[in-house]
């Protein structure tokens, strides 16, 4: 690989806005799928770009990019505003996960802010005294569901290692945005609308989310929040400390501990949370090298496996209206989400064959079973190499859509791509010191066996929840080439292999390949996007034996091409996001 690798352990102004007239994704689309979703063009610059999911986050971003300050720099100033304007996604209460590479070093490494499970939770955690499953929603709602925080502790020490401007000074303008106060956004509004009964459950989060008259804030309602100006005032001052121990980490402990459906989570779990440098996954496709996050993330062992089981098949050729291109992408994918299920999970706490997965004779042996013309009958994990016998059962977890992406390049080349989670919409409905707290916890696998066998996703004390996040940095002769992302649980991995695969098959660029509608298939249901051109395949892959589902797939793609010596981005059109850059 001709980049390498760290293990250690530890101008003018152009924006890309959601409305304007609809794009034609690529040349030679049949004219029934060749509009894509409305959305803006795509954004060129020649310094430094900023795309995230909310203009006063990619604003803030790209004023630290323009005052000097780098991709870490602005990735701090980007997350602190995102936790404010775009709570139901992510924030100081939830975690993250960081691809990025260090031009100087020639360095790509990831970075581990994912939450971890309490020192006191056992794997009956999600288990009534008889021993059945929790349902979901009485899992999430309250401290049962909230793991230890990671996105604090993730920004805090990258940014030490890396980070170029003073932290306080990155800090203060999200202090200052929550004391003057932010307009409402009709993303928010209507994700406060559709949560009305769960986000009322506590008091102090239906007094945030809502007006005295007990509706929730009107969109362009200017909302204020002096309690996250607090916290970030304190952690300004005393970085990661005075939020990991102190009066605001006591805060979440006794949230977590007295609400209903009351959780384990301690002050020990605060004082003793890490971050974890880790290698990278990569896998090669198209002669570029796809890389993104490993265990405990699915995301790019199963992205790479989606593109790795698909380099045999010429896609280009086949071209995007070809339902021959979508049943060997559809099957691809779920024989990845077969293989997902059955092995991947925390590798610190669950031995995997990571390696093995993404080997070019196993993928070759994956591909092989894509030789026919209809969808296959049956779908089962893999017997990928080991370095020693396991035997694990399928994993039962479900993973919710709420998540946040962004990405940013610098002038010098560094490049950050950045997935960032409270795991389902407004996490766990507690809040403690202005930001919700998340419900990551129930990411794990609420049965701990089956049949006898261990799940690999089970609840173990220190653990980190396996995710779907899907954090990505394509590399091109040793270099960022595509920094791309998603939120949308686990269609993450399917959105995100989708843009890759419009851009460098199909031609498609930073801004079409986001737009582009979405045809998604992990356990055999082929989910199509309604109101789209994807729709018109329905027929077809219905009579190649796929079972087909219309829709809303709310992805949250944000990307940035660097190529011939320019930037060139794009932001999701079904959310709020914008690409800037000069």
């Amino acid at each position: 690989m001709p980049f390498k690798i760290r293990n250690v352990a530890l101008g003018s102004l152009l924006i890309c806005s959601v409305g304007a007239n609809a794009q034609e994704v690529a040349d030679g689309f049949a004219p029934e799928i060749a509009t894509s979703i409305s959305s803006a063009p795509m954004v060129v610059a020649e310094n430094f770009m900023v795309a995230a999911a909310n203009p006063y986050a990619a604003e803030a971003g790209l004023r630290v990019l323009s005052n000097g300050g780098n991709a870490i720099d602005a990735m701090v100033a980007t997350q602190l505003i995102l936790g404010l304007v775009e709570p139901q996604s992510s924030g100081l209460g939830g975690g993250a996960f960081l691809v990025y590479y260090n031009a100087k070093d020639k360095a790509l490494t990831t970075y581990d802010g994912r939450e971890t499970a309490p020192m006191a939770a056992t794997p009956l955690l999600f288990q009534d005294d008889n021993g059945e499953k929790l349902k979901f929603w009485d899992a999430v709602v309250g401290g049962r569901s909230v793991g230890t925080p990671g996105t604090l502790k993730l920004m805090y020490e990258t940014h030490k290692l890396h980070g170029s401007m003073s932290w306080d000074a990155l800090v203060q303008p999200a202090i200052d945005l929550a004391n003057s106060g932010f307009e409402v956004s009709a993303r928010m509004h209507e994700s406060i609308s559709n949560d009305i009964e769960r986000l009322s459950v506590h008091p102090d989060t239906k007094a945030y989310f809502f007006g005295d008259d007990g509706n929730p804030h009107p969109v362009g309602y200017l909302l204020k929040n002096p309690e996250y100006a607090e916290t970030l005032t304190k952690v300004a001052k005393g970085g990661a400390d005075a939020f990991y121990t102190g009066p605001i980490a006591q805060g979440i402990v006794d949230k977590v501990q007295s609400a209903g459906n009351p959780g384990v989570l301690a002050m020990a779990d605060l004082a003793n949370y890490n971050i974890k440098e880790r290698e990278p996954v990569c896998v090669n496709y198209r002669e570029h090298d796809v890389c993104g996050m490993g265990p405990p993330s699915s995301g790019a062992l199963t992205v790479g496996q989606i593109l790795g089981t698909l380099n045999s098949y010429d896609l280009k050729a086949l071209g995007p209206t070809s339902v021959e291109s979508w049943r060997l992408i559809g099957d691809a994918s779920r024989l990845a989400f077969a293989d997902r299920g059955r092995y991947m999970a925390d590798s610190d706490f669950v031995p995997m064959p990571t390696e093995g997965l993404v080997a070019k004779s196993y993928l070759a042996e994956r591909a092989a079973l894509l030789e026919g013309d209809k969808a296959l009958e049956e779908v089962a994990a893999g017997s990928p190499e080991w370095d020693h016998a396991m035997l694990l059962a399928d994993d039962e977890s479900i993973e919710f859509k709420s998540t946040s992406h962004f990405s940013i390049v610098d002038a010098d080349g560094n490049a950050v791509s950045i997935t960032t989670t409270i795991e389902n919409g407004f996490g766990s409905r507690l809040m403690s010191g202005g930001f919700l707290l998340n419900n990551e916890l129930t990411d794990f696998s609420f049965a701990t066996h089956k049949e006898g066998i261990p799940i690999a996703n089970r609840v173990e004390p220190g653990k980190r929840p396996r995710s779907s996040m899907a954090p990505t940095i394509v590399m091109k002769d040793g270099k960022p080439y595509m920094v791309v992302g998603s939120p949308g649980g686990s269609r993450i991995i399917g959105y995100v292999a989708q843009a890759i695969i419009a851009h460098l098959d199909w031609g498609m660029n930073a801004q079409d390949a986001l737009s582009m509608p979405h045809a998604v298939n992990r356990f055999g249901t082929y989910d199509l996007e309604e109101g789209t051109g994807s729709e018109s395949l329905q027929a077809e892959l219905e009579a190649i034996g796929y079972e087909v589902n219309l829709r809303s797939l709310t992805s949250g793609l944000h990307a940035i091409i660097i190529d011939d010596g320019k930037l060139m981005g794009g932001a999701d059109p079904r959310r709020e996001g914008v690409a800037l850059g000069r």
